[in-house]
């Protein structure tokens, strides 16, 4: 006797129903009922247009990486060179514009190209030379590290940044509103267009969906799967320079934490209103259920330990989550 025969006896109809809408609503309805909770324990502190606002911006770099990622894993492969990357862009640009003294609108073009550079060599690794992309996008993230070592020497670059890069992530240029907000919005914007609208987006999600399928229908695999990776790396880059325009500072491992983070929006995504299915609006609700999640044990002066704990349970949660999905919606 097979699983598929004895799948549909293991849950009543109405026990699949139940939890197939916990698993598409599950995210958004514990979004809801953090924000409900932490607005009436912090009423004061939480439940402001400025706590919002800051929590949007600070979580804004997130949104970028992380949807930058899904496009990577809609093509069916996992990016894991993002963090890495994005800390040497961030190094690379404060270079660029400090030491080498490149007009900032140059800087920032010829680092978001290295970002595209990044990308499509992760995407050759993995179709051409058939490397496992786990195993790729570690590898390469690994020498992004140690190129950034070499060009910093491991010193943050500080002295010498000029005031309008700074301004591109601290400044408000659109009717008062952060422009880190601004560029995430526009960002996850045109990826939503891109991913559910056109013609490529539809070939991206066949090829992760069932690439066998895909070749059939006469896709390049090989090619849709380097575009998820350029794509990503492009995201990568922009972070990057975003971070350290905010920080004022080109630092090594500045980024390196932001893999973790986007994995766990992208995965969280994956179970928000489709059953296990990545999307960019999905991961956007994941990266506002970790950031409100942070900025709330903060107002509440929660150790430090405390973070690390709830973004791992945060994972574990995501990944259950999309499994719970997609087997519901195969059985």
């Amino acid at each position: 006797m097979t699983d598929a025969t004895v799948r549909p006896r293991l849950l009543s109809p109405r026990t699949k129903v139940w939890l197939g809408t916990f698993a598409r609503w599950g995210t958004i309805l514990g979004l809801a009922a953090m924000i409900l909770a932490f607005a009436w324990l912090s009423p004061r502190a939480f439940p402001t247009v400025l706590n919002f606002t800051n929590v949007l911006n600070q979580a804004s770099l997130t949104m970028i990486i992380a949807g930058g990622l899904t496009v990577a894993v809609l093509v069916g492969e996992l990016d894991l060179s993002i963090g890495f990357a994005a800390s040497l862009h961030g190094v690379l640009v404060t270079g660029l514009i400090v030491a080498s003294g490149l007009p900032i609108p140059l800087a920032v073009v010829l680092i978001l190209a290295a970002g595209a550079l990044v990308g499509l060599v992760n995407g050759l690794i993995v179709t051409k030379m058939k490397v496992n992309s786990v195993i790729a996008t570690l590898g390469v993230g690994t020498v992004l590290t140690g190129l950034s070592f070499a060009y910093s020497s491991g010193v943050p670059i500080v002295s010498g940044v000029p005031e309008a890069f700074l301004q591109i992530s601290l400044g408000r240029w659109l009717f008062g509103i952060p422009n880190n907000i601004v560029l995430m919005v526009l960002v996850l914007g045109g990826l939503w267009l891109l991913v559910e609208r056109t013609a490529l987006g539809q070939e991206i999600q066949a090829v992760g969906g069932n690439p066998a399928a895909a070749r059939l229908a006469g896709i390049d695999i090989d090619r849709i799967k380097i575009i998820g990776f350029v794509i990503s790396g492009v995201c990568a880059a922009l972070v990057g320079i975003l971070l350290a325009s905010r920080l004022g500072s080109g630092t090594t491992s500045a980024a390196d934490s932001y893999l973790l983070t986007a994995f766990a929006s992208v995965f969280l995504g994956s179970a928000t209103l489709r059953d296990g299915e990545f999307h960019i609006l999905g991961t956007l609700v994941g990266a506002l259920i970790i950031a409100f999640g942070f900025n709330g044990l903060n107002i509440f002066g929660a150790p430090t330990w405390s973070q690390y704990v709830f973004q791992g349970s945060i994972l574990i949660i995501a990944v259950g989550l999309s499994s719970l999905g997609r087997h519901l919606a195969e059985s």
